[in-house]
């Protein structure tokens, strides 16, 4: 599965730069890279994943999980593998879509940026901007697509985590992942 899982993610991020409208001298991305990013693209990646992390671990920890015991992620010290499973559902609708956003609507340039030859980091207006970019996206609303009713990303996460709950208990038939259209 994590074969299949990193060949599709290949696969998204060499799609992309074909996304980026700022162009290739402003905004270049050749491929994720991590710890530390080397670029702008990567480091509104990682900053967006943490941030998306993070809330996950709440949502888990709310309805009686543990974060820190996956199904598909490694079981390593201090990794919350069970939030990066839960990720993998909302990583390119909420993450990536927002630095989409930030990056092609101007909400960050290429000044919000310093980089070396060993990383790129995001300055404080920048991490503001990118903020409001995240937060913008986990309040839009949406049809979810098991139940029907409108709710935000923000709590599509919180439902998904309870129906994860319900199922590992046995209180459900299965576990319906998120997926749009």
């Amino acid at each position: 599965v994590r074969g299949a899982e990193g060949f599709g993610s290949r696969a998204w991020f060499e799609s992309m730069p074909h996304m980026l409208r700022r162009g290739e001298k402003d905004f270049f991305f050749a491929g994720r890279n991590r710890r530390p990013p080397r670029d702008p693209v990567n480091a509104l990646l990682s900053f967006g994943y943490s941030m998306l992390a993070k809330d996950l671990i709440g949502e888990l920890m709310r309805v009686g999980l543990d974060p820190y015991v996956g199904f598909l992620h490694s079981a390593v010290y201090g990794r919350p593998a069970l939030a990066l499973d839960l990720m993998e559902e909302f990583r390119p609708i909420i993450v990536d879509s927002a630095v989409l956003t930030a990056i092609n609507t101007n909400m960050v340039g290429p000044d919000n940026f310093s980089v070396n030859d060993l990383a790129c980091t995001l300055d404080e207006k920048g991490r503001k901007s990118f903020f409001q970019a995240y937060r913008n996206r986990m309040n839009e609303e949406i049809t979810h697509p098991i139940f029907g009713y409108k709710l935000s990303y923000r709590r599509t996460m919180e439902l998904q985590a309870r129906m994860l709950a319900k199922t590992i208990r046995g209180e459900i038939d299965g576990y319906r992942s998120f997926v749009v259209r």
